[in-house]
């Protein structure tokens, strides 16, 4: 799933396209009806999180990645896109394997910028009143949570546990004040090291927990396992990753 900071790297791929004419729209969406982005100029290209926002006059489409979704800028895959632009310059946006919705709303009434881990408007005291809130919530999936961590997905939430020494298992109420403004902090360090290590194309070379087998610290086996109700993968070292209960 592309997690919030390579969102923002589509937004950076696709930026040509502010100012330019849709001149094709097509797909196999039932969710929105392709002929009315016909003609239309794209005002803004935005991402909260891990939506994508095409802005328009009328309307503004939503491209939701889900787990499994993928794009494409100026090329296409061999399997129907669930969404394909065509624009002016020639260029195109292709979308698979992602939930495609539209807005027709005011989206800065609609979304809450605060919470977005790559926003200019991220606020990280909100992001810890909102955890103080939930105390029997684990860690693993507070960090999940897209209301309080908009952007983050898996690889940020393991790799942030382990930056902090962090079981996953710990609940945010047990978490002293300490652990609990580095959670918060890290999530957005990380997504941002995230960002340059992607555009680098060296990210994997950078994971020090997430699927990885041992532990770079204590030099043991990591543990693995679905945990919490979101049920994703996680690994922690039970040494040096501190349980909180």
């Amino acid at each position: 799933m592309p997690e919030g900071p390579s969102l923002v790297i589509l937004k950076e791929q696709t930026a040509r396209f502010v100012g330019q004419k849709i001149v094709r729209a097509e797909g196999n969406t039932w969710a929105i009806d392709t002929t009315r982005l016909v003609g239309q100029p794209v005002i803004a290209l935005r991402t909260w999180g891990k939506h994508f926002l095409i802005q328009m006059p009328t309307m503004v489409v939503r491209i939701h990645f889900l787990l499994f979704g993928t794009y494409r800028v100026d090329e296409g895959r061999d399997k129907p896109p669930r969404l394909s632009l065509g624009f002016a310059d020639g260029g195109e946006l292709n979308f698979y394997a992602c939930s495609v919705k539209e807005i027709d709303c005011d989206i800065d009434a609609y979304y809450d910028w605060a919470a977005d881990v790559m926003s200019d408007a991220w606020d990280p005291a909100k992001a810890r009143k909102k955890l103080r809130s939930a105390p029997d919530t684990l860690a693993c999936d507070a960090l999940l949570d897209q209301d309080i961590f908009a952007g983050v997905g898996n690889i940020i939430k393991n790799e942030v546990l382990f930056r902090i020494r962090v079981d996953p298992r710990s609940t945010v109420g047990a978490l002293p004040p300490a652990k609990l403004r580095a959670l918060v902090q890290e999530a957005r360090q990380y997504s941002f090291d995230f960002l340059e290590w992607k555009k680098e194309f060296t990210l994997k070379k950078h994971w020090l927990a997430h699927n990885q087998k041992t532990c770079p610290r204590c030099h043991i086996p990591f543990h693995k396992g679905h945990l919490g109700r979101t049920n994703r993968r996680s690994f922690w070292c039970e040494r040096c990753q501190k349980l909180y209960q």
